[in-house]
């Protein structure tokens, strides 16, 4: 990506190029453009829909299912606190007696591989 131009490189580059009676006007020119730079960079920052997250949730030590809200605690990858909370009934659908033998077939093979 090429370099923003600062006000005073912008000026610098009009010396001698142009009439010195253009540059209060290109100047002032330039300073809208930073203006609206801004603003579209605050625009997009915020429109952009945010990055996902990618955590490990390396160590459970707690679960615990209250009005409709299954959590699992534990610890992430760096060691810190970390706290999980999906939609109990939600989670149901998805995690049924087929998904959890999947999971215990994935599980195996990678011991066995060990």
């Amino acid at each position: 990506m090429k370099k923003r131009l600062t006000r005073e490189e912008y000026h610098k580059g009009l010396i001698g190029k142009v009439p010195k009676k253009w540059h209060k006007e290109m100047l002032e020119e330039f300073d809208r453009d930073e203006e609206l730079n801004k603003v579209e960079s605050l625009l997009f920052t915020t429109v952009n829909e945010p990055e996902e997250i990618h955590k490990r949730l390396h160590e459970i030590n707690t679960f615990q299912c209250v009005d409709n809200e299954l959590y699992l605690r534990g610890k992430d990858e760096m060691g810190e606190d970390l706290t999980i909370c999906f939609d109990a009934f939600n989670f149901l659908e998805w995690i049924d007696k087929e998904q959890i033998e999947y999971i215990k077939e994935q599980t195996i093979k990678y011991i066995q591989k060990k």
